[in-house]
């Protein structure tokens, strides 16, 4: 009995460490060819390993080549070692007859869901095919749709109301709506697709979504909503609550608009929404927009001569129409003076700064000509008398 006992124990162990002295020479081995290999890599830089180019495009240089050969042969090592941790342990529970039972338990913790994979996999085989044709007739679909809109947008087609701006954005709508019947189509021949795991993160991730993003989406209505609207297009001078500037970007989320000091401004289109919108050039090029200076002139110079000085000046402004003619308005009769308001056409609206700087610029420029003051003359009067106090002779010394 003895004896069996001993034998039971020195075997068993002798095979154990016989096993293990394998398994360091397999990992020594292993560690000393991969360090050779890695070696070898990397003196093949420029000889056996070079880039590899396409005509003058280079594809892939020589050094991502070497790193992605360096990336693969130490995740390979790792593997191979894992492997043979796998085998050895097992197989050290083998030779003890009380551990002996735990062998095939370790194998199949492996080995079971490996057979899994392949089980579903081979299940899944037949539902890849609707999967596959579901998608290449959705695919046809979309491209039909895409040629149908394309030729609204280039005038090839015409649908009586449908505006050529909105074939583009129209089309994504209807992209996203037909993706997405799609995908509620394929989605239960997905596998796992109705295990509550599943079923549990698709309620998790569609109310993280709606919490999370709940500006976001406004910002899209509002963003599809301008698109139909059509308050203005990209390159139109607008004003959208106290920003005045350029549209330089349209998209669905933001409008972005240029000032003339060339400072961006992204502005979300839900605030666009609830704003109101001044668009300076939607008309600019049908009717003209009409762009008018103040001034006020003492009734000592006949009105009809500051109607006459004032188109002169407006005429003589560039990007000015002649045609239709400035006019003039007088907006108010004060104590002093009478207050007249110009206008005149231009179809440049993203110039309007510039104009109004010309305007007022030639309005000085011909009024001074002809020695018609720009101030009231009460005001002038009160200039007089304090020039006439500062230059007194005695002055100085009557303050002293």
């Amino acid at each position: 009995m003895e004896d069996l006992a001993i034998e039971s124990y020195l075997m068993p162990s002798i095979h154990s460490i016989l096993a293990t002295i394998g398994l360091f020479v397999l990992l020594w081995s292993l560690k000393y060819i991969y360090k050779k290999l890695i070696v070898k890599i990397v003196d093949w830089k420029g000889t056996k390993i070079q880039s590899i180019k396409f005509r003058a495009f280079e594809l892939l240089t020589a050094d991502r080549i070497i790193s992605s050969l360096l990336f693969f042969f130490k995740y390979l090592r790792i593997i191979i070692v894992l492997t043979l941790l796998y085998f050895y342990i097992p197989l050290v529970f083998s030779f003890f007859p009380w551990t002996s039972d735990l062998t095939p338990k370790i194998y199949n913790y492996v080995l079971d869901p490996i057979k899994r994979i392949f089980q579903v996999t081979f299940n899944f085989i037949p539902n890849v095919f609707f999967i596959v044709i579901t998608i290449i007739i959705t695919n046809y679909i979309l491209r039909f749709i895409k040629f149908l809109f394309s030729g609204v947008e280039n005038g090839s087609f015409q649908i009586e109301g449908f505006y050529k701006d909105w074939a583009t954005p129209t089309y994504k709508l209807i992209r996203i709506l037909i993706l997405s019947f799609t995908l509620i189509i394929i989605f239960p021949y997905f596998p796992g697709s109705g295990s509550p795991a599943f079923q549990g993160i698709s309620v998790f991730l569609g109310i993280l979504l709606s919490l999370g993003s709940s500006s976001a989406i406004a910002n899209m209505v509002s963003g599809v909503l301008l698109i139909y609207m059509r308050p203005f297009k990209v390159g139109d001078r607008v004003k959208i609550a106290n920003t005045v500037g350029d549209v330089i970007e349209k998209k669905l989320l933001v409008i972005r608009v240029r000032t003339i000091k060339n400072v961006d401004i992204t502005i979300p289109s839900s605030m666009i929404l609830a704003s109101h919108i001044v668009n300076y050039s939607s008309s600019a090029q049908s009717h003209g927009l009409i762009i008018n200076t103040v001034v006020t002139i003492g009734y000592e110079t006949p009105w009809r001569r500051v109607n006459e000085l004032l188109i002169k000046a407006a005429l003589k402004t560039k990007d000015v129409s002649a045609e239709p003619a400035p006019f003039i308005f007088q907006i108010k009769l004060n104590d002093f003076h009478a207050s007249y308001e110009l206008n005149c056409y231009t179809k440049q609206p993203n110039l309007i700064d510039e104009i109004n700087s010309e305007l007022n610029q030639n309005i000085q420029d011909l009024f001074r000509e002809a020695e018609v003051l720009l101030i009231s003359p009460n005001y002038y009067s009160l200039i007089q008398k304090n020039n006439d106090f500062i230059h007194q002779p005695n002055q100085g010394s009557e303050l002293k």
